[in-house]
């Protein structure tokens, strides 16, 4: 029921679409209070042990939890018990529980103390990376940390289960655990305070297909007292207390998107070709085995990129062979014979791995130095592990490896060979491996890529244009910095013909080439991208369907004078004016 409270507008950032209308729930778990003291040093012991059995206590109810994650939607359940097996990780002689454990010990301070002063320690260090992935795990240290604080302090957790029907949860955080077992036949959406994109809390509001905003300031604040909320995870917008206008408006627009929701159902099973008969390949770039179900839900070929270094983020030692097999084998196995592209470590640049940070400190310019391929050829036992993870996996369904930001025909020949060196070592040992070798391909990311791509596909079975990466290096523009992030523009000509080049290439050495960067998942390109020569897309899973429902409208011949015009123009907006000109006209 409205009250006579105004209406009243909070912005935060959009992670799971939809539109969700319902009673207000204000979640508070109870703050955890700490009060720090000194442990007598015959006691210290004794501390250390309550601090173990606190674990074992929180491993016990991640175990529970786990069982009961089973009874979620399978989209969901996978998810869940992803995110659980994370936390049983951190958790499991992990930097945490040995950093509490030292810190116990060495500065005589009671369990609670330490618990907070090595989480502030772990999730500063996340949050001085600029790359909002790996950022994003700071979500999943605190919340297995709160799970052994809550133990310690002994705090129950606030249930969700008596909830009226159809409530909409607004929070200062929801942790993912939170998110996991959250029933979406009760529950219609949720917001919070806190939070990001790329968190596990917003993948797991994403696989409930619960509408979603996070990262809304000032939002228990204005909550206070309120009856009636709008969640509007598509546009990143939340409204309490909505008018009887914009209740019926926000009516008017979940009953479209649910129409839409069902037409871009009946897209995904629609073959992807263009109006004029023109076969195109759409696959998924995905970073974990929770997201094959979608992608192949919304119609993926396959997938069009793996990024591997997730495994490598948010842990303080390295992944051993066995277990990047096991993740890499959940892949392979999930698409059921499609084809995976799986890329080898791009760590480097804003994107960091604690474990290698003792190996090569930063450099002064971190996207100049160190990363990516010249990482992996820097310490090839490291690209060995990898090498033999991905080839093992390789065993179970067709795969490519992807060689990330190659700038030289050296560099594709020293990781050839040393992937067919690992392949012959596993041979001799009788270990199952792809058979024939996989394709090698090379991602094109630099302006020595495009410039030499002529030379890199006599070396390669197949390109990757990273558009992401290769629009930064062309323009000299970092995205990330908000100065001159309004300069980042993908359709700067000078891009598109770099592109071109790598096209040519790829199409005279009859070598597959394929799009993996942020537009190849915008509808409004499709065009542009099809003009250019593209038949190969790859995109996050939930821009498929869209996509496909665009280029199925798309003449293929009429896309390449498109793409000829833009070549010609003068700048990015030009290219712009072009495009929009075009789709208008479909």
């Amino acid at each position: 029921m409205r009250t006579d409270r105004p209406e009243r507008v909070l912005a935060g950032l959009a992670v799971s679409p939809g539109i969700a209308i319902g009673p207000l729930h204000l979640h508070d778990p109870g703050a955890v209070s700490v009060r720090a003291y000194a442990v007598a040093e015959d006691e210290v012991a004794a501390e250390r042990g309550r601090f173990r059995r606190s674990v074992d206590a929180a491993l016990k109810q991640i175990d529970k939890l786990r069982q009961r994650a089973e009874l979620l939607p399978e989209s969901a359940q996978e998810a869940a018990v992803a995110l659980l097996d994370v936390h049983r990780q951190m958790l499991s002689g992990s930097r945490l529980v040995r950093g509490v454990d030292r810190r116990i010990a060495e500065t005589r301070t009671n369990a609670e103390a330490a618990l907070e002063a090595e989480l502030a320690t772990i999730v500063e260090s996340f949050q001085a990376i600029a790359d909002p992935t790996i950022r994003s795990r700071v979500d999943d240290v605190r919340g297995a940390g709160q799970r052994v604080l809550r133990h310690l302090t002994q705090t129950g957790y606030q249930s969700f289960a008596r909830i009226p029907a159809g409530s909409i949860i607004l929070a200062e955080e929801l942790t993912p655990a939170d998110a996991a077992l959250m029933d979406p036949a009760r529950i219609a959406g949720f917001a919070a305070a806190m939070g990001g994109v790329e968190g596990h809390t917003a993948i797991m509001a994403r696989a409930l297909h619960l509408p979603a905003v996070l990262g809304v300031r000032g939002l228990l604040d204005a909550a206070h007292g309120g009856s009636t909320v709008i969640v509007d995870g598509s546009e990143g917008r939340l409204v309490l207390d909505p008018g009887a206008d914009t209740l019926a408006a926000y009516r008017r627009r979940r009953a479209a998107l649910a129409r839409q929701r069902r037409r871009l159902v009946a897209v995904a099973a629609l073959p992807a070709v263009t109006d004029d008969g023109v076969e195109i390949s759409l696959n998924a770039n995905i970073d974990l085995p929770v997201e094959v179900d979608e992608a192949r839900a919304l119609g993926a070929d396959g997938v069009g990129l793996l990024r591997t270094e997730v495994q490598f983020m948010n842990r303080d030692d390295l992944p051993d062979e066995e277990q990047q097999y096991e993740m890499l084998r959940a892949v392979v196995e999930g698409l059921e014979g499609r084809p995976v592209t799986i890329r080898t470590l791009d760590i480097g640049g804003d994107k960091r791995a604690p474990a290698l940070a003792a190996h090569f400190p930063e450099g002064p310019n971190p996207a100049l130095g160190l990363r990516a391929i010249r990482y992996s050829l820097k310490m090839p036992k490291l690209f060995e592990t990898q090498v033999a993870a991905i080839l093992r996996a390789g065993a179970h369904g067709s795969i490519r490896i992807l060689l990330p930001m190659l700038t030289s025909v050296g560099e594709m020949r020293q990781a050839r060979n040393l992937i067919q060196r690992t392949a012959r070592r596993l041979r001799r040992q009788r270990v199952p491996i792809a058979d024939p070798l996989p394709p090698i391909g090379a991602m094109i990311e630099t302006p020595a890529a495009a410039l030499g791509a002529d030379a890199l596909a006599a070396h390669s079975d197949f390109f990757a244009i990273g558009t992401n990466d290769l629009t930064m290096y062309t323009l000299a523009i970092d995205r990330s910095d908000e100065q001159v992030a309004n300069l980042y523009n993908p359709f700067h000509p000078a891009v598109l013909r770099l592109m071109v080049f790598a096209v040519t290439a790829a199409r005279e050495r009859q070598i597959p080439i394929s799009v993996c960067g942020e537009i190849a998942g915008d509808p409004r390109y499709t065009a542009l991208l099809l003009g250019l020569g593209l038949r190969e897309l790859s995109m996050s899973p939930g821009s498929l369907p869209r996509v496909k429902e665009r280029l199925r409208a798309i003449d293929a011949a009429e896309a390449q004078t498109l793409a000829a015009r833009s070549l010609t123009a003068h700048d990015a907006a030009h290219v712009m004016v072009l495009v929009e000109h075009f789709n208008a006209a479909l």
